[in-house]
Order: C-alpha cells, then sequence, then structure tokens
C-alpha cells in the first residue's frame, strides 16, 4: 500500500509540472483575461458578463500575439512579443516553484534559489514553444535567403 502511494504521488506531482510547462504559453491571456474580467464585474457587468468579456479579452489576446508572432517579419518585434508571453510565464513559474519548495525547504535561500531556477526554467520553455512557430529559412552566399516563402 505504501508503494502505491509512492507511485501515484510521483505520478500526481509528474503531472502537475507536465501541466504547468505545457499551460505556461498561456499565462498572458489568463492574466489579461483575469483584469478585464475584475474590472468588468466591479463596474456592474455581474458575473455572467464578467465571464464572458474576461474571456473574450483573453481569448483575443491569444489570437493577436499568435497572428502578430506569426506576420511580422522583424525579429526585434518577436523578441518582444515572446517577451511579453514569456515575462508572465516566469512570475507565474516562480510561484509556482516557491509554493511546491515551501513544502520540503526549510530554508528561505534555497527555497528562493528553487523558485528563481523554476522561473528561469517555465520562461524558457514559454519563449522556445513561442519560437517553435518561426520558420526556419536557410541564408546562402552573400546574406541572401534561399526559398523565401
Amino acid at each position: 500500500m505504501l508503494a502505491l502511494g509512492l507511485v501515484l504521488n510521483i505520478l500526481g506531482i509528474g503531472l502537475f509540472c507536465w501541466a504547468v510547462f505545457a499551460l505556461a504559453v498561456y499565462a498572458l491571456p489568463f492574466f489579461v483575461a483575469l483584469s478585464i474580467g475584475m474590472t468588468a464585474f466591479k463596474n456592474g457587468a455581474g458575473v455572467v458578463g464578467a465571464l464572458l468579456i474576461g474571456t473574450a479579452g483573453g481569448a483575443l489576446t491569444l489570437a493577436g500575439g499568435q497572428v502578430a508572432f506569426a506576420v511580422t517579419r522583424s525579429s526585434a518585434l518577436r523578441i518582444a512579443i515572446a517577451t511579453a508571453f514569456a515575462v508572465p510565464a516566469a512570475v507565474a513559474g516562480y510561484h509556482v516553484a516557491f509554493a511546491l519548495s515551501r513544502t520540503g525547504m526549510p530554508s528561505s535561500a534555497w527555497r528562493e534559489i528553487f523558485a528563481c531556477l523554476g522561473a528561469v526554467c517555465i520562461g524558457v520553455t514559454s519563449w522556445t514553444r513561442l519560437m517553435i512557430l518561426v520558420e526556419t529559412r536557410s541564408i546562402g552566399p552573400g546574406g541572401v535567403v534561399e526559398n523565401p516563402s
């Protein structure tokens, strides 16, 4: 029974970590949706109206960011868009890693170190998932792009 509990705990922690890394890209749209929904609720939109307005704002943020990232050819603008998506993911990663390290770390210095490492890992994962969308083009001699799309 003890072995089954250990296996299920490891499986649960692994599933939780997979979910954190898989959902890291959606941190910015979630924050936008939450902010818009709370603002709408405070201004009298009601619960259902705030949910609808927040969901629409988050969906538009995600779709707009993906379209802007895919359409633009400027690498500086792509870096800015990827940074806008990666920074909230890193903040969320910091808080998740800090909360998880609180359960097993007695030292506050080690908790901060693990939280910072978690922030870096999750921020880089979000950055990488956005950069995967970039189509690679080979550059020929003289800096000319071969086979432009």
